[in-house]
């Protein structure tokens, strides 16, 4: 699956008021901003629309559809954005002029030769505004620079990009590791629902099924098929790892929907938790998650799984430390 990692340097340039949570106002305004740039029927309905099948908006935002050439095995996923939202994890609510807003942008698959539109969108983002109105207006912004693996992509005063090759990652891309003790982070919340409810504590093997699930349904729809994983030895080997800390708490946030017009309620388990046992053969999986995300809510930043160390984790940091 071909993957890029772009990252959005930008300035306030008036006051901006923001939830504590940005991925979900990010992603509004994102797909907002990229409908007005593609649109060519502006009062037609995605779905009842004649050009949906051409349309980049409705591919990145709106398809939830399965191609019908997918191979059978796609019958068993759950259809996903192409992309993924990072957003800033500061909590603040207010910012000022001049003030620094990055964020990252991921793509999946053919995703990613639509990054001139994303840049273009991020920009029309900036003069719109982000979060409540204020006096001057919402939360404008101006786009700095693009960055991919350290090096700038983007001239804001040439209008010009310097395209990078994005990469080719599959579950299997790292060899296995040595390790036997692994603490892993997680930024922002993680929704892993099993049967009719939402896990509230995270045993090792369904970190690992929500890992496997993730592989699966991005290289079926954006890569190259069905990775070729051991699904149902991985998990029963992943049984047998343990939990020996954990700080994993449940965290609530709200964002509104524009489609449903409501306010809904959001949580997740953040914190950090240390496993034991072998586990070298799945470092290659969680590698990925780190890379992609997991769980539901990933196209606004939910799910950002990160290695911290394969030693415990002693400097626990509090649910109120001003960060997911």
């Amino acid at each position: 699956m071909l993957y890029g990692a772009y990252h959005f340097h930008s300035v306030f340039q008036n006051d901006a008021s923001l939830p504590e949570y940005k991925g979900s106002t990010l992603r509004g305004a994102l797909g907002v901003a990229l409908k007005k740039i593609v649109c060519a029927l502006k009062r037609q309905d995605c779905p009842d629309c004649l050009l949906r099948s051409a349309c980049i908006y409705f591919k990145i935002f709106e398809s939830t559809e399965l191609d019908s050439n997918t191979l059978p095995p796609a019958k068993a996923i759950t259809p996903t954005h192409p992309f993924v939202i990072q957003p800033p994890l500061t909590t603040s609510r207010v910012f000022h002029p001049y003030e620094p807003f990055d964020f990252t942008l991921l793509l999946f698959g053919p995703a990613n030769d639509y990054l001139p539109y994303f840049v273009y969108a991020v920009e029309l983002m900036g003069e719109s505004g982000l979060g409540r109105r204020q006096k001057e207006g919402r939360g404008a912004f101006q786009l700095l620079n693009i960055t991919k693996n350290g090096e700038d992509i983007f001239d804001p005063e040439l209008n010009r990009m310097n395209f990078s090759p994005p990469e080719h990652i599959l579950p299997d891309y790292f060899s296995a590791e040595e390790c036997s003790r692994l603490t892993i982070e997680l930024k922002t919340p993680l929704r892993l629902k099993y049967r009719s409810g939402y896990l509230d504590r995270l045993p090792f093997h369904h970190l690992i099924r929500a890992g496997l699930r993730r592989a699966r349904a991005l290289n079926i729809l954006f890569g190259r098929g069905d990775p070729d994983l051991d699904y149902r030895g991985l998990i029963s080997r992943a049984e047998a790892i343990s939990t020996v800390d954990s700080n994993l708490h449940w965290h609530d946030w709200e964002r509104y929907s524009n489609r449903q017009q409501r306010r809904m309620k959001l949580g997740g388990l953040v914190g950090r938790i240390t496993y034991e046992g072998p586990l070298g053969e799945f470092m290659p999986l969680i590698r990925y998650a780190e890379r992609v995300h997991l769980g539901k809510g990933t196209s606004f930043g939910l799910g950002w799984v990160t290695i911290l160390t394969n030693e415990p984790q002693k400097d626990v940091r509090p649910a109120d430390s001003g960060e997911f």
